[in-house]
């Protein structure tokens, strides 16, 4: 059953207005947006950065499930479906990570492009619109890394929980035989991952320097 609508709002409301009261009880200590966007996109490139290690140990444990001889087949069912829990737990990690990312930012934006309106000096506003422009842009690709790499974990993560459902109740070695063709898929999607994970983490810490830097 869905909860009310006027619940969803009132909650919206109430985690909208805990990080509004949370960002200027951070101010009035003098930790900035700017200062709490780059924490944050740090966070995130620690998640994304043991999501990396979870992924390719979870891929291991599926190589020796089906591919390796030998073992007991429920110890090694187990080891499976620890790992594909280990794996949906930084999945959670990462998203969550993202969308403080993704919360902050907005924030920070909306601040910077209001008070633009404040200058007297014509100079300074143009050169305050051109670093908020060049942060944003900056922002943006970040952002599109990081959301590259979140989309390629549910593919890992569908067939890692396709696999440990079917073993849970097919657990013997003609089951395990027929899932080997799989591990060319799951490897295909985890390598992918890999990838685009690297390449947000790579982003991440060149924005970070370059947020640094413009301070």
């Amino acid at each position: 059953m869905r909860p009310p609508l006027t619940l969803v709002f009132a909650t919206l409301l109430l985690l909208t207005g805990c990080q509004s009261a949370y960002y200027s009880a951070m101010e009035k200590v003098g930790v900035h947006k700017r200062d709490i966007l780059a924490d944050r996109v740090e966070e995130a490139r620690d998640a994304q950065v043991e999501a990396k290690e979870q992924f390719r140990d979870a891929l291991e444990r599926y190589r020796s499930v089906v591919q390796v001889n030998g073992g007991e087949l429920e110890e090694r069912y187990n080891a499976l479906s620890s790992e594909y829990a280990a794996s949906e737990d930084s999945a959670k990690a990462v998203h969550q990570r993202i969308a403080a990312v993704e919360d902050v930012a907005e924030a920070l934006f909306d601040e910077w492009e209001g008070e633009l309106a404040q200058y007297s000096n014509a100079s300074l506003r143009s050169a305050s619109a051109r670093e908020l422009a060049r942060t944003r842009q900056d922002y943006r690709t970040l952002l599109q890394r990081m959301k590259t790499a979140e989309r390629r974990i549910e593919p890992v993560l569908s067939v890692l929980h396709d696999q440990v459902l079917f073993l849970k109740h097919n657990l013997n070695a003609r089951a395990i035989g027929s899932l080997q063709g799989e591990y060319r898929t799951l490897q295909g999607n985890v390598d992918q991952l890999l990838r685009d994970m690297q390449r947000a983490i790579d982003e991440s810490d060149a924005f970070v320097r370059r947020l640094q830097s413009s301070n």
